[in-house]
């Protein structure tokens, strides 16, 4: 699925028309790159690829100063039927898909002992901190009036988190059992 479309049709038929600075800047703001799959680097590029398509068109042309013109666009009928089956699918599909490079480690990473202990322990007070940047974001959001629907996406993500913190807690006393276990029968 492609998730920048997603993005960018959603946008457009949200906000409105839009050229693709704005687009991209919302991208950057709300950090979607990281939890979204969005390619923030590509977002220009899969939008002259949505114009080919048909899927987007240009509207006007805006020029501030002496900034670059900057081509305004709107979604077409044929992007909002694209981005209704997105939406579906997005909505829809429990199948999980994300690349897992923890559970690769620990299966196959060859990593053990008190270093394995220092690493997760990293891990999750770097979690622990993006919980609570989460937490302040979402605030923030709901002080400035954010629609709710909008503000659930920062919980949701606050509690994934909050699952992974779990984990760790089940994962340190596991380590813990262990390292108890091969020290009274050694």
């Amino acid at each position: 699925m492609n998730m920048s479309r997603l993005m960018v049709l959603g946008l457009l038929t949200t906000v409105g028309p839009m050229h693709g600075h704005q687009i991209r800047r919302m991208a950057e703001m709300t950090s979607v790159e990281t939890w979204g799959g969005v390619s923030v680097g590509s977002l220009y590029r899969e939008i002259h690829r949505m114009e080919e398509e048909g899927l987007v068109q240009p509207v006007r042309s805006e020029q501030v100063g002496r900034r670059p013109a900057r081509t305004v666009y709107s979604i077409t009928d044929e992007g909002g039927r694209e981005l209704r089956i997105l939406r579906e699918q997005a909505l829809t599909d429990t199948a999980r898909r994300t690349i897992d490079p923890v559970g690769v480690a620990l299966l196959f990473g060859g990593v053990e002992g008190e270093q394995l202990r220092y690493m997760l322990r990293y891990r999750r007070q770097a979690i622990a901190n993006a919980v609570a940047f989460l937490g302040a974001e979402r605030d923030q959001l709901v002080a400035r009036g954010v629609p709710p629907v909008a503000v659930s996406v920062y919980r949701r993500g606050e509690l994934h988190l909050a699952a992974e913190l779990t984990w760790h807690d089940e994962i340190e006393g596991l380590l813990a059992e262990t390292e108890k276990a091969v020290t009274e029968g050694g």
